[in-house]
């Protein structure tokens, strides 16, 4: 092994509401530097995610290959619990991409306020 990860970074035009969305999402202590260019989300126990400042920040268009996601974030959530952080995340921000197809599949896909893909995968 050469090292650890330390961070998941993710451009945004702005960071700190981008960190505040995930913040909500994921949970954790969101951290702003002096400038504002860089946002930390410090998650105990957990991966911890980055934010920075992209002003020329293209989001993906899913599923255009023009502009593919080039990774995703995938959340666990009880399945029982999947209408309820479906309606949460879009009342914080998200836009929904795609649906589980009525319950035919395990995930649902959805854009952060910044545009980048991520599932709610009932667990």
């Amino acid at each position: 092994m050469i090292g650890r990860l330390g961070a998941v970074v993710l451009d945004s035009p702005d960071p700190a509401a981008l960190a505040a969305f995930y913040a909500e999402l994921l949970g954790g202590t969101v951290e702003v530097d002096d400038d504002g260019e860089w946002v930390d989300l410090h998650r105990e126990g957990e991966q911890d995610l980055a934010f920075q400042r992209a002003l020329d920040h293209k989001p993906p268009a899913w599923p255009d290959p023009e502009r593919p996601q080039q990774f995703h974030l995938d959340v666990a959530v009880e399945r029982a619990a999947m209408d309820d952080a479906e309606k949460r995340v879009l009342e914080l921000g998200a836009t929904l991409l795609e649906g589980d197809n009525d319950g035919a599949r395990n995930w649902r896909v959805y854009a952060d306020p910044a545009g980048h893909p991520f599932c709610l995968c009932a667990c």
